[in-house]
């Protein structure tokens, strides 16, 4: 399962290695904390929201996989009993084995308190006196944090992945997957004066390859404190394709 603020998120930062774990069998959920509504220099909300969450669905069936989302707001995303609560009801009712999410360190609130919430939210599973309708479960789900975005933290310090898994026989599904979000580009080079979407993700896959002579790649760190699962679970999955620095 992976859980992030914003529809593309997920296909900008692991969609890679989701496809590779779907090859292996494993049943995918994409989640978004937000319908992305405030992604838009020309539409309302309402408008904005509707397309969003249909691209999310449309990318996330390129892989067989379901998308969920919580209906929270763009830049309102809060760390509350509100937000957790609902996290954990998703968590509890998917019972993933593997979670991944955004970087704690990365240039949005909005990211780095999705990264917050899913930390707890996970480690909420096997909470049993919640204000969470789903029934709790053990054990805490492996959690991953992926690459913050262009790879450093609003200080622009690099943040450097300690696994990588190696993507490039699945570039060519990520490349899909992102295209779906077809409003997201024009928006991207309004407010941000970004262009080339789709190449730009490329070009930061690229970078993470190099570093472990591969072509394409996407790199993670892995949750390891107290309560969380030590093993590296990626790693028994997909072999030699996951690599640790």
């Amino acid at each position: 399962m992976a859980i992030f603020a914003h529809p593309d998120d997920a296909e900008l930062m692991c969609a890679g290695t989701l496809s590779l774990l779907k090859k292996q069998g494993w049943e995918i959920h994409i989640a978004t904390m937000t319908p992305g509504d405030k992604g838009t220099a020309e539409l309302s909300r309402k408008e904005i929201s509707l397309i969003r969450k249909s691209e999310a669905q449309k990318a996330a069936e390129l892989i067989e996989g379901t998308y969920h989302c919580l209906e929270f707001e763009d830049v309102y995303i809060l760390y509350d009993r509100r937000t957790i609560n609902k996290a954990t009801a998703l968590i509890r009712k998917i019972k993933p084995d593997i979670v991944f999410t955004a970087s704690p360190d990365d240039y949005m609130v909005d990211h780095e308190m999705t990264s917050m919430i899913v930390q707890t939210a996970c480690f909420a599973c096997g909470i049993k006196n919640m204000e969470v309708n789903e029934k709790s479960f053990e054990p805490v789900p492996y959690l991953y944090y992926c690459d913050a975005m262009e790879g450093k933290d609003k200080l622009g310090n690099p943040v450097h992945p300690a696994i990588y898994v190696n993507i490039s026989e699945e570039i060519t599904v990520k490349e899909k997957m992102l295209a779906c979000h077809e409003s997201q580009r024009g928006w991207l080079l309004e407010h941000h004066k970004v262009d080339e979407y789709i190449l730009a993700m490329k070009r930061f896959a690229e970078i993470r390859g190099k570093e472990i002579n591969t072509k394409y790649a996407e790199g993670f760190r892995q949750h390891l404190g107290h309560g969380y699962p030590q093993e590296n679970i990626l790693k028994e999955i997909l072999g030699s394709l996951t690599v640790i620095k």
